[in-house]
Parts: structure tokens; sequence; C-alpha cells
């Protein structure tokens, strides 16, 4: 997993889905003859682990991952945590968790630098060893691997022992470091002298398992070579044929390192001396054998699976930044050989050949994609994709013979919320894993029928570049004559019981059908995933057929314009339905609402005004038409639309709104305790305990013109607890954060829609004394004020109140912690005030 100074801890507080795929290489002739029977519809319960690491226990499956996270299923698809996150003491895993792991925390980890006030312990990997021998001389520990980090570079690998595997593990030792220099120096916000002798690198040579320290460790400049050496995390141990152990590990940007582990004690076998392998790849006396990567690329959260059936070693490696911008994506390699060389299905290594784009290196997994719903589709929503699907573990059930690839990923407009997903792996006729499309519901790989598979199917090609841009389904049609028809030509055959072969553009691609469960319709369709020799993987997912007209009228019947009878922004008219039905619009009154959707509204004072839209939608030769009765409302006078003062209520004391409704720990939950304290004027004001929050009524602001401010006095400081939070609905919304998103936690306003924005003062506010916020908006321009001081402009802010029923809440949301301390004098005002009337505001209540 990729860390960087920016943003160390992004979403830790939303649940992670896991989900996991399907069926094996065994599969192939032990589950293809079996009857066809009514799958039940699964039943998913989801749970929050980033970085997911899979072991199998008895019947019981687990996921360990960062941030001290952990859950386990009985079936893969309904999940349970039952660990507590960074608490100490009592924690789940570790115990006193800053006592227990205190060997590794002295060179990162723990209130430094970048974990400056907590703790970063990331993506552990857990087994059971039946060769450690303990303490006390028995043999058989179950082994968990950590990460602890400082800085993207400043990083060691530790591990602990217990014989309970949800713990707790009791520490060993800590084994490999990363990030040091030649000579002493120190990071920002940090007392840790990295100099290389406060490793146990000096032990090591000490002791003889090293000649000495390497040279090439370091710039010329002393500092770390990070270039050629990796970042000590994500760290995964696995048994090769012959019983050896070995653990792969490392992170951008200087490649990915091999380790043989002494089984009996669990610490590295170094190579002592530094060398080459006979394919020419660098052999260091520390680090290990060089696997993947390099050259200040990314590359991270490497996992190793041997399959007994294909006698391979497939390494998986992920690309890219983790965030929802970032563009992260899983790759593959395999090699005969523990430690390598490790090739994709061009032939390239996993090593590349110097500071070159990595994009074409690897078979491509999976990236950002979305199998989009489109208007007239069954279901509700966007559709299913991912964002940033990545640093994945694997799995091949021994019972079974069935692959899984177990991997954390965010949503499409959805922001940094992540969960987890299990898609069940297939082994195509190439002997590679290709992931099925849908996340594992329990389907088996079965004999399928040519005539179940000719249709027209939603497509998605992962091709081999990444960036944060979504690739969205189109539409193609497998032919009764083996033709592929639609956006994507080509020719498509059914070769043995299910497997699948489409040739498209010069390239062929192999793979397999298999019946799925899509969340969206509800039901079971017939999918494929495939792969080409060059690496890139296809999917494929089977809509149910329907005549032209039947296509119209769904469409029709699913076209919705949102609340027409309030509108106060442009309304977006969608051209196209489902599978190219083509949308057209007209309109009876242009100075009303325009045939695009742009709108005019009435001065304020004046009355609303109607207008009609008529929508005519056309499939090949059929057509039909759908009328909207458009409303759109005047604007509103500048000036104060709501005052809440918590004078021992929650009235709007404008009279102008509903008084407010207290909350649980979020915005739609029951319960709660709000009392009253001190205010800053003499007065009272609203004291929250950090479990309770405020509704406010819907449609205090409707425009694009606005501001709000409010005084506030924190008792804690929380990453992401939002004092104010306005929203259209999930995916679009805006929040005031005394703890920011960014580095150091800066006071900001924070927007999530389409697109991100910070606007962020540059410091943060103090805890125990009251400090007034206020923001303004006026169209796309945003200033923020700190007692009536103005901290920051920008333009670009996404408009996000363009209905007249939008949600509002005081110290609580959908996902994070609440706020705990006090609020007053909340007002929210219609129009943008000018900076010095937020100066006399800040001024009039000291």
């Amino acid at each position: 997993m990729k860390k960087s100074n920016l943003r160390l801890l992004l979403t830790a507080t939303l649940a992670l889905v896991l989900t996991i795929p399907g069926a094996a290489f065994a599969e192939k002739t032990n589950q293809t003859n079996l009857a066809s029977a009514k799958p039940a519809i699964p039943d998913y319960l989801d749970v929050s682990v980033h970085d997911p690491s899979i072991v199998k226990d008895g019947d019981t499956y687990y996921v360990f991952g960062s941030h001290i996270e952990a859950a386990k299923s009985d079936d893969l698809i309904k999940w349970e945590t039952f660990t507590n996150g960074y608490t100490t003491p009592n924690n789940k895993l570790y115990g006193d968790l800053s006592k227990n792991l205190a060997g590794s925390f002295k060179w990162a980890g723990e209130d430094d630098s970048d974990s400056k006030g907590g703790f970063a312990v990331w993506a552990p990997d857990v087994f059971w060893n039946k060769n450690y021998v303990n303490k006390d001389g028995s043999k058989g520990a179950y082994m968990i691997y950590y990460s602890a980090s400082s800085t993207y570079i400043r990083s060691a690998i530790g591990y602990a022992v217990s014989q309970n595997i949800e713990g707790p593990y009791e520490y060993v030792d800590t084994i490999v470091y990363s990030g040091f220099t030649k000579e002493s120096a120190k990071d920002a916000n940090s007392n840790v002298d990295k100099k290389w002798v406060n490793t146990n690198i000096q032990g090591l040579i000490n002791s003889g398992n090293l000649e000495s320290e390497n040279d090439n460790w370091f710039n010329s400049d002393g500092s770390y070579n990070n270039n050629l050496y990796p970042n000590a995390i994500d760290a995964n141990v696995f048994t090769a044929a012959d019983g050896k152990l070995w653990m792969t590990y490392g992170s951008w940007s200087g490649g990915i390192y091999l380790l043989e582990i002494d089984k009996k004690t669990g610490k590295p076998i170094y190579p002592e001396k530094d060398g080459k392998t006979k394919d020419g790849r660098m052999i260091d006396r520390y680090f290990g054998t060089k696997i993947a990567g390099g050259f200040y690329k990314s590359g991270e959260g490497p996992y190793i699976v041997y399959d007994k059936n294909t006698k391979y070693y497939y390494l998986y490696v992920t690309y890219g930044w983790l965030g929802a911008d970032g563009g992260y994506n899983m790759r593959l390699f395999r090699s005969k050989s523990p430690d390598g060389p490790y090739v994709d299905a061009s032939g390239q290594s996993a090593v590349l050949p110097g500071n070159v784009d990595n994009s074409p290196y690897g078979n491509k997994v999976m990236g950002n994609f979305l199998f989009e719903r489109r208007i007239g589709d069954p279901g509700t929503g966007i559709g299913v994709g991912y964002v940033s699907p990545g640093h994945n573990s694997a799995f091949i059930d021994s019972e079974t013979g069935q692959h899984f690839l177990v991997f954390h990923s965010r949503f499409p407009q959805t922001g940094e919320m992540h969960e987890v997903r299990v898609h069940q792996m297939f082994m195509n006729s190439e002997g590679w894993p290709i992931a099925a499309p849908y996340r594992y519901s329990g389907e088996k790989l079965e004999k399928v029928n040519r005539q179940a598979l000719i249709g027209q199917y939603q497509f998605v090609n992962h091709g081999k570049t990444y960036s944060g841009d979504i690739t969205e389904s189109v539409y193609i049609e497998l032919t009764k004559n083996g033709k592929i028809t639609g956006d994507v030509t080509g020719t498509w055959k059914k070769t043995s019981h299910n497997e699948a072969e489409l040739k498209i553009d010069d390239s062929t691609y192999n793979g397999v059908f298999v019946r799925q469960w899509d969340e969206v319709s509800k039901s079971y369709v017939m999918a494929f995933t495939a792969m080409s020799n060059e690496g890139v993987t296809i999917w494929g997912s089977k809509m149910e057929d329907k005549t032209d007209k039947e296509i119209v009228q769904d469409v029709k019947t699913d076209l919705n314009l949102g609340d027409t009878a309030n509108v106060v922004s442009n309304i977006s008219l969608p051209t196209e339905g489902t599978r190219h039905t083509t949308i057209t619009w007209k309109t009876s009154d242009s100075d009303v609402i325009s045939a695009t959707g742009a709108i005019t509204r009435p001065e304020a004072g004046a009355a609303s005004k109607d207008a009609t839209l008529t929508a005519t939608i056309t499939k090949g030769k059929v057509t039909t038409t759908k009328k909207f009765v458009i409303t759109v409302l005047p604007y509103k006078e500048n000036g104060l639309a709501a005052q809440y003062s918590f004078e021992e209520n929650l009235n709007d004391s404008n009279a102008q709104f509903d008084s407010g409704i207290i909350t649980g720990n979020r915005i739609d939950n029951t319960g709660g305790t709000i009392s009253y304290a001190d205010g800053v004027n003499g007065g009272k004001a609203a004291k929250f305990d950090g479990a309770s929050g405020i509704r406010l009524p819907n449609g205090l602001i409707s425009s694009d013109s606005y501001s709000v401010s409010l005084w506030i006095k924190p008792e804690q400081l929380t990453q992401y607890t939002t004092t104010f939070f306005g929203a259209r609905d999930s995916n679009n919304w805006i929040s005031l954060l005394p703890y920011g998103t960014g580095n150091g936690g800066s006071t900001e306003v924070w927007s999530g829609s389409s697109t991100w924005y910070d606007a962020s003062i540059g410091s943060q506010i103090k805890t125990g004394e009251w400090t007034h916020l206020a923001f303004t908006v006026d169209k796309e321009a945003i200033f923020v004020y700190v007692n009536g001081i103005e901290k920051y402009k920008g333009t670009g802010f996404p408009n996000i109140f363009t209905t007249a029923n939008a949600s509002f809440s005081l110290g609580v949301n959908w996902w994070d912690s609440p706020f705990k301390g006090s609020m007053d004098e909340l007002k929210i005002y219609d129009g943008s005030l000018t900076a010095e009337e937020v100066s006399k505001l800040a001024q009039e209540n000291k």
C-alpha cells in the first residue's frame, strides 16, 4: 500500500465490504457437470479492513489489514469484525500496543513524523507456522508480520506470535528497516536518529550475518537511496513447493524484494553478500532479491500464491495511488521459482528495465470500471463499479480448489469511502488466473449452453493504462453466428464446457463463461471474463433479451428529472437511455427552461414560473414521449435565512424554519443527547458529547450563493469530524471540518461531489477556546474566514444545493466520528456576505 505524507489515514471510519472471487483450475474437471439449480440470493454483510490479507483457519476465513483491523467469515459473504483499531491498552490484537510493539516503534510508527499524535501500523500478514519454536520449546504458532511506518520511506517490518489466531500477539523482533541514512539525520516532527546504526544492521554485522553496510544504500548526500531499495512495508509470507518459507515485501519506489525465512525462528535468512541472479536481478546482502518494480515507479502490496496444479508462483502487485483519484490497479506475474524471474503474459519481467512507464508491465487484473446502469435498466443507482481497487491478497482453497482474490476498493461517486471485495478467480487456458466481473456469491463454474450465451452484454475493457478515470461499460452483442457486434467488433466462441475465446482488434482473449449475481438488477446473469496474451482483461455482463418496444417503454418508465416542482438550478437532461436509446427534448417556454435544461429564475419577490418539457424516446423504429411540468422558483432576497442561538432550545430564532432535532451518532440515527453550556456571548450554547448531533431542517440552502457563520469550541479534534454539514445526497455534500483531510489536519471546508474540493485555512483551530468560523459561496467562488479574517479564497467550488430539499446537520454526518465540544450562534444567509459583514459577525459576539 503506497503511503504518502499527505494522506496517511484516508477514511478510517467507514465500513469496508468483503466479497470473494470464485472457482479454481480444479473446478474445470470436478464441477463442469454439475446440474444447474436455482442459486440462493446472497446476503452480504460488509466490514472495514484496508489492505486485506486473507487466511483460512479451520472452517473460518480471516482478513487482517491496516490500522489494526480484522474480520472473519464462514462463507466469504457475511463478515464481522473482532478488532478495535488503535485502541490501547486492551488492543484486541496487541494488548498494550505501545509497549508490546515498542521494538518497532523505536524506529517508526508511533507519535512520530507522519504518525504524529497516533500510530501507523499497516498491512499485516497472518499464517500458521507449525515449525515455529515457542519460548517454552513447543512448536507451532500463528505469526503476524506487520509494518510500522513514519514516512514514505522510513518504515520497519516486525513480527509477533500467538497461540490464537485472534490474538493477542506477542512481539518477537523487528527484521527489516528502511529509510536509514549514512550519517545522523531526523525527519520533520521526529526525534528518531535515522543513521543506519540505529537499525538492526549493526547487530547483523556484529553477529556475522552481514559482511558490512552497503554504500549503495545511500545517495551521494547520505540520504536513503529509495530509487533502488524498498520501503519496508507490506510483508507477505508464503510456503514454497519444497517447504521453504519466504517473505516478499516492499513498496514504491525501489521495488519489491524477497527474503527466505527461518521456519523455526521467523527471522530472515539474509543473503549476507551482494550478488545477482542468473537473469541479472539485484541480490542485496540485507534486503534480499529484487523481484519486481524499482526506479521510482509505483508498485506495492506484493502477494505470492503457489498453485500446485500449474506449478507456478503467482505474484500480485498494485500500481498507482490508493486514493479515489489515484488509479490503484492490480497486476499479475508468474514464475516457476519463488525467487523469480516473474514475468507477465507478454514475457516481460516484473523488474522494470529502467525509469520507464510501468503501465505496460504486468497483466492488469482490474482497474477503475463501471458497469453503468443507464435509464431503462433494472435496479437503481449508477451501476456496479470500483475505483482504485488494490492491495490484494489471494487464496486457493485446498478443499474446493477455488481461487479467491481479496482486495479493498473505493467506488464511483462515493469519494474515499472504501470496502473490501472478494472475487472468485478462474484459470484460463493459458494458465493465468482471471477475476470474475462480480463479487463472490457462492457461484460455481458449470457447463453452459451456447444458446444461453447469445445476446447483448455490457462490456468492459480494462486495458493496460491507469489513471483516476473510470472505464464505463459499452454495448456488444454475441450473435448466434459467432460474431461480436456493437460498440466493439470481432468473433467469439465457446470451447470446452465453459471456456470463452474472443477475438477483438487482432488480440485473442481466453477465459470462461460463468453465471453470477448482479447486485443492481438483483438477479443472476451470464458473465464472461477473459485475458489476452498482452495481459489485458475484458469482462461482459449479459442483459435481458428485450425488443425495441420493451426497451423504449422501460426508458419511459425509468426517466425521472427529480423534484420538478421546486427547481432552483439547471436540470441535466439525459440524451441517451439503455442500449443507445435516444432521448430528445422540447420546451413549451424557453424563457423558463431551455431544451437543454438551462433555467431562468424569476427575480426575488416574483412568482414562480411553469413550463413543460417533452422527452421523445426512440430506439430503432419505436418512439414514445413523456412530459414533465417544471416549476422554477424565484431567487430569495439576500439576508438572514435561519439563526440557531441554542438558548436552551433548538429553535430558529428567525422563525423561518423548523427547530432542529437531536440525533444519535449519525445524521439519521435516533437517540443522542444535547445539553447546554455557557455560550460565546454570555448566553447559552449547544454542547455535543461526541456521540450525538443535531438534524437541521431540510432546505436551509437552495442556491449557489449562500453564507454560513457559527462559533465553535472543540473539546477534541478528530479527523473528518464535521461541525456544519449539508448534502444534496450522500455523493454531493459540504462539510466544515476543524480537523481537515490534509497534512497536519488543517481546518477546512471540504466538499465531495464529482470532484473533491479542499478549502483549507492552512492551520488548525485550537481546542478549549471559542473560534468564529464562516464561509461564503458565490457561484463557483468560496471564501473561508477565521475570527473575521479571510484565510482562504478559491474558485471552482461545486454547486451542491441544486434542490430545495437538501439535508443539513450539526456535529454528525453519515459516516464519521461525531463532534465533541460546543457550538453557538449558527447563522445561515441567502447570498454571499462581504468580508466586512463577516468581520462584523465575528466581533459582535465576542
